[in-house]
């Protein structure tokens, strides 16, 4: 889930549709909301975030640094100038990067994966066993070849694979897909992607890569 915080509610609601498009899950927050959300969420739903975007917000609203007491999810802002001066200055607030509006979602989503990929100094694929699975919105590949998936399959395959060797549960899986607030759609559609990916996945491998248990959740195994 991407976290946007901004004033302007009409930004925060275009990003939500934006990266809806892309499979992506994204709330928005005000500034004096995020601060009070931020400081008091439970570390489940601070997991879920794969970054934070900070947009226009008043000076000293929020803190790149407390966001990152609580969560080492990278932390990006968001420019609408175009000076050293201001970038300088996002910097030395402890952002991870800047970028410069307008910019396409695809960048962004490729930005958090550079960023996610020098700190962990791991690449930007996972490999389980024949299936190579992209980070950065790629469809993932199957010996070499494409497995073109629509967008919520190929999220979840991606939180899978992140968390390869764990096992994640229902709720888990939904909150990193459509988010911790979204109300208007019901946690048992987890069940129904995980379903068409699962028939995906085994018509290409000729097994099921993905192991369920009752209350306990699934994982990718070889």
């Amino acid at each position: 889930m991407i976290v946007v915080v901004d004033e302007r509610e009409l930004v925060t609601a275009g990003f939500n549709s934006l990266f809806d498009r892309e499979g992506v899950a994204c709330t928005g927050f005000a500034p004096d909301d995020f601060d009070e959300w931020v400081t008091s969420a439970r570390e489940d739903d601070l997991r879920s975030v794969s970054a934070f975007l900070i947009g226009d917000c008043r000076e000293g609203s929020v803190s790149p640094r407390q966001i990152r007491g609580r969560t080492g999810a990278p932390v990006i802002a968001l420019s609408e100038h175009n000076s050293l001066e201001n970038t300088l200055k996002l910097f030395e607030s402890g952002v991870d990067d800047v970028v410069r509006k307008p910019v396409h979602i695809r960048e962004i989503l490729a930005r958090i994966s550079a960023i996610r990929r020098r700190a962990e100094t791991e690449p930007d694929y996972t490999e389980v066993g024949r299936m190579r699975i992209f980070m950065d919105g790629r469809d993932p590949e199957i010996d070499g070849q494409p497995l073109p998936l629509p967008r919520r399959e190929r999220r979840i395959l991606e939180y899978l694979a992140a968390n390869s060797g764990r096992r994640v549960t229902k709720t888990q899986v939904f909150n990193a897909i459509y988010g911790i607030f979204d109300d208007e759609v019901e946690e048992n559609v987890v069940e129904s992607h995980i379903s068409k990916l699962r028939k995906k996945l085994r018509e290409r491998l000729g097994h099921d890569p993905i192991e369920s248990k009752r209350f306990l959740g699934y994982r990718l195994v070889l």
